[in-house]
């Protein structure tokens, strides 16, 4: 990943202290995730590393109010150039869009050229969920490749998480013991942006949770529900190289991940006759247009189906 040069190398201290202005806001009042802010800064390092290059001088505020479209133009041209692609390029000028209003509602500047440059639609990219038969499969391969009884049933408890209840995996690793009482039937989830969400605790999952619980050593309900093999919190990276070695000894294609296990989880749960509200609630999306992409595969899914059974999808033109 390229890196750009920092604010400081190519923003006055006024325009800086604009953008970082902008990024509290973000964060507070718009409640997005750190990450999610991150992407947008460095998004808006990116510009302003163009910016330098393109003007070769530092940029100030002045400066942003009086850009033209060719000088937006430019900028598409020089991320073309630079082999990024369309996603990001639509993304990067959604952030560029979205610091160029909250100038304009600070009362800085107003400049509409920027809206009227179109990055066109970002390509579709539907989830890849596991069939069925594959999650289960997939469930059951944890006691084949675990090393151990403990890490056997940490990782079921933690997959069960994962497709019985649509968690991120981020999600799911934050959770101490206290965050899933086995005596409800629900939990509440703290997601993206702080946001709560309440989650149905099914019987199998419970029973999974609970025989997990058995083996850890300490009771202290503040202590992080998944551990590692020294006793910190499980890691990321970890799930997914556990999840990468399920995947080989099944012979699973490589999109099958920690969030293809959510992906699966919202997939099924519409195949088998689920709300789109209701999935989009236990999903935690702010959207429903993200959610929206399940009914993709769905059909898909269906397509399939029929293409393959009925006898007049069969016939040759």
């Amino acid at each position: 990943m390229e890196e750009y040069k920092p604010l400081s190398y190519t923003t006055s201290k006024n325009l800086k202290k604009v953008i970082m202005d902008w990024q509290r806001h973000l964060l507070s009042e718009r409640r997005l995730a750190d990450k999610t802010g991150e992407s947008y800064l460095r998004d808006l390092k990116e510009f302003f590393h163009f910016f330098t290059e393109y003007t070769e001088k530092v940029a100030d505020i002045p400066d942003l109010k009086n850009m033209s479209i060719t000088d937006f133009r430019a900028f598409l041209v020089w991320r073309t150039d630079h082999s990024i692609s369309r996603s990001s390029i639509a993304r990067g000028m959604s952030t560029l869009r979205n610091f160029f209003k909250f100038c304009s509602r600070e009362g800085l500047f107003e400049n509409t050229a920027i809206m009227s440059i179109h990055t066109g639609r970002k390509p579709k990219i539907l989830p890849k969920p596991l069939t069925v038969d594959d999650a289960f499969l997939f469930l059951k391969a944890v006691k084949d490749v675990a090393k151990d009884s403990f890490q056997e049933k940490r990782d079921t408890a933690l997959y069960m998480l994962l497709y019985g209840c649509g968690l991120r995996i981020n999600e799911a690793l934050q959770l101490n013991r206290m965050d899933v009482p086995l005596d409800k039937d629900a939990f509440v989830i703290l997601g993206k942006g702080n946001k709560e969400r309440l989650i149905p605790l099914l019987p199998m999952v419970k029973n999974a949770i609970a025989e997990y619980l058995e083996l850890l050593p300490s009771k202290n309900p503040n202590i992080p529900l998944f551990i590692g093999a020294r006793g910190e919190r499980l890691n990321a990276g970890v799930v997914q190289r556990n999840v990468r070695f399920i995947r080989k000894y099944l012979g699973l294609a490589d999109s099958v991940t920690p969030h293809a296990l959510r992906h699966s989880f919202a997939t099924h749960l519409l195949q088998g006759g689920g709300d789109l509200r209701t999935v989009q609630e236990l999903l935690g999306h702010a959207s429903l247009a993200a959610t929206q992409l399940y009914t993709e595969i769905d059909k898909s899914y269906m397509m399939n189906v029929y293409n393959k059974a009925h006898p007049r999808a069969r016939l040759k033109k």
